[in-house]
Formats: C-alpha cells, structure tokens, sequence
C-alpha cells in the first residue's frame, strides 16, 4: 500500500490521524521532526500505569497513574479507547480532549498501540469521530530488534515480549489507510504531514 494511493481515497474533511506502529520504530523521533515545521499539531496525552522513563513529565508525556485509578476511570467511560500492552500496562486515551480539539479544526493525533486502533475503530462512529489510521513500519525485523536493543530501556525479558507483540502488528499493517515506512526521519515526518494536509482538507 502506498501513501499517495491510500490518501487518493480518503474523502476531504476534518479527520483526526491516528498513528501507530510497533515498540521502537521510531514514532517519537518522527513526531519530533515534524512538530519542528508544524507545532500548531495536537498530539494527544494518553494516560498510562507504566512507570515514567527518566526526563518524562507527567501530564506532558503521559497521564502516569496507578491501576486503580485507570480502572475507575476505564468503567466512567472516559476513555476513547484502552489496551493492556505487552501484557504488563494499561493504556488510555482521555477522549473528551480529542472532541474538543477537532471541533476547533485544530490538527489532531492519537499515537496509540495497534490494539488501541481496532477500538477507535470500533467506536468512531459513535464518538462522531472520523479518523485515519496510518501505520508506521520499521524498514526490516532486524533493524527494529536493533532499535530495540540499542535504545537499552527495557530488560532482556520485556524485549523479548515486546519484539514477540511487534511480529503480530507488522503482520495487521494491511488494515491501515496509510502505511509510512520510517527509513530516515525527515522523510517519514514529510510523508505523515501528507497525511494531516490530507486530513484538514488542504
């Protein structure tokens, strides 16, 4: 699937973009690069009961909250969608936000996990929320493992969970609208700004 072909179907109106791809692809890195040319994007905060890496700012990178509090949460209905990841953390995204922001037709973005896609999918219509959902792919298997191992965040055993999860969401890449492959950053980040032209109706 490319972008262009992908994007040629996809109707002209207010669209939120929800990007996801599998641990250590480099979605961070790109949305980096991109809100450098675009700040006036909004990238969601989802909250999360992992604990913060080191120079993470709660409510900057992420709601950090206890199990407990996600769970209440979870059964008030707050949350566009949630996904138990790896099998160890719970993920949310707070959903009142995202309705407000695209009734401003400010440009808007989910970065949530491929499990967190089916149900945005699923509830979209109902939340009056239209989105497209755009994957993005390491170049190879072994350059993510490489990715992976080099950035030295987890342990050996949550790597081997996460990399065992990342085979099952490349092999899902085909329900996506668009497929971005990350080989260099600024192009990759150039190909998602694409997508959000697309998305405003530009």
């Amino acid at each position: 699937m490319t972008e262009k072909a992908s994007l040629d179907t996809i109707a002209h109106k207010n669209k939120l973009v929800v990007l996801a791809g599998p641990t250590a692809v480099g979605k961070g890195t790109v949305e980096a690069k991109l809100f450098e040319s675009h700040p006036d994007i909004w990238l969601s905060v989802s909250a999360t009961t992992r604990d913060p890496r080191p120079g993470e700012v709660d409510g900057v990178n992420y709601y950090f909250m206890t199990e407990e509090e996600f769970l209440a949460k979870e059964k008030r209905g707050e949350f566009l969608e949630t996904a138990l990841v790896h099998g160890m953390n719970h993920y949310g995204t707070p959903a009142q936000p995202v309705r407000e922001h695209l009734a401003a037709r400010i440009p808007s973005m989910l970065e949530i996990d491929v499990q967190g896609v089916h149900k945005v999918r699923a509830r979209a219509a109902e939340l009056g929320i239209d989105p497209i959902f755009v994957f993005l792919a390491p170049p190879s298997f072994e350059e993510l493992e490489a990715r992976l191992k080099g950035r030295g965040t987890e342990t050996e055993e949550q790597q081997k969970r996460r990399l065992e999860t990342a085979k099952h969401e490349l092999e899902l890449q085909s329900e996506f609208d668009v497929i971005i492959v990350n080989d260099e950053v600024e192009r990759a980040a150039a190909k998602l700004w694409t997508v959000f032209e697309h998305a405003m109706g530009k």
